[in-house]
């Protein structure tokens, strides 16, 4: 399972103030710390204006890259953003996001077709997020219309069913993994993704509801999602139920992160001391 890690994220104000200042330290200590727990890729997003966000993802970019081999997750509606940090990208990275709206489809469909890329699809349209399963499908099917029309292998596809806070739609879960479902049932090569920690916004203890989500959305097809890996809790439960549910075959992942230390008892995963 791909984790992407959520941290580097210019809507969150320490971040955001970092991205103005060009704070350096601060970026690359969030990028480090997300590796370090167990990150496949980090997802980049500037979060500023459209005039400054080329060069502000530019910026991200190559200061991430100093200090992590990770490949990234380019995280931007601006298609000049997007091309700008492509350009300065080792790795291929997945692109976040496309949806059924007209400006992404004109604007970010074709970077992903012409470099080859993944990229992560949002079943909203012009009319905003639908709120039954069946509603989301329905975007998502001219989705895939238009990225097979495109030239985009359906197993570059990461769908996200779209997650909302269970605080203010108590059903959402259940809409969520409905919809899960019915995506892997007609595009079987189609990855599932999701940002996790909006299912418990506006909730105390949040890390609580996010790893009871997580269990029944790894149970429904989820094969990456954004998150935090820092919450050792959450990774802990990541890396558990793909044990149990056998999609980690003979507990291989689970047995590597523990002696690494990314998830059970840090000291038990250290050797004994020499006496």
């Amino acid at each position: 399972m791909l984790v992407i890690a959520e941290k580097i994220n210019g809507t969150r104000k320490l971040v955001n103030k970092a991205v103005l200042e060009r704070d350096v330290e601060f970026i690359q200590n969030l990028a480090r710390a997300q590796t370090e727990a167990g990150a496949d890729y980090l997802d980049i997003n500037a979060g500023t204006l459209p005039e400054r966000e080329p060069d502000d993802v530019v910026w991200l970019v190559n200061v991430v890259q100093e200090v992590v081999d990770k490949p990234l997750c380019l995280d931007s509606a601006n298609p000049e953003a997007l091309l700008a940090g492509l350009a300065v990208t080792i790795q291929p990275p997945i692109i976040n996001s496309i949806s059924g709206e007209e400006s992404r489809l004109q604007g970010v469909l074709p970077v992903v077709a012409k470099h080859g890329l993944k990229t992560l699809a949002l079943p909203i349209d012009s009319s905003g997020i639908p709120e039954t399963s069946e509603g989301r499908m329905a975007v998502i099917r001219r989705l895939f219309e238009e990225t097979r029309k495109a030239g985009v292998p359906d197993d570059h596809m990461y769908v996200d069913p779209l997650v909302m806070s269970v605080a203010t739609a108590p059903d959402a879960c259940n809409t969520t993994i409905a919809t899960m479902r019915k995506i892997k049932e007609e595009f079987p090569e189609a990855h599932l993704t999701g940002g996790l920690s909006n299912v418990s916004f506006g909730l105390p203890g949040r890390t609580l509801i996010n790893r009871a989500f997580l269990t029944l959305a790894i149970n429904a097809g989820l094969d990456s999602a954004i998150m935090d890996p820092t919450d050792r809790g959450l990774m802990e439960t990541l890396y558990a139920t793909n044990a149990v549910l056998a999609i980690d075959a003979f507990c291989g992942a689970y047995s590597r992160a523990f002696r690494k230390g990314i998830i059970g008892n840090k000291l038990a995963a250290k050797p004994p001391a020499k006496a």
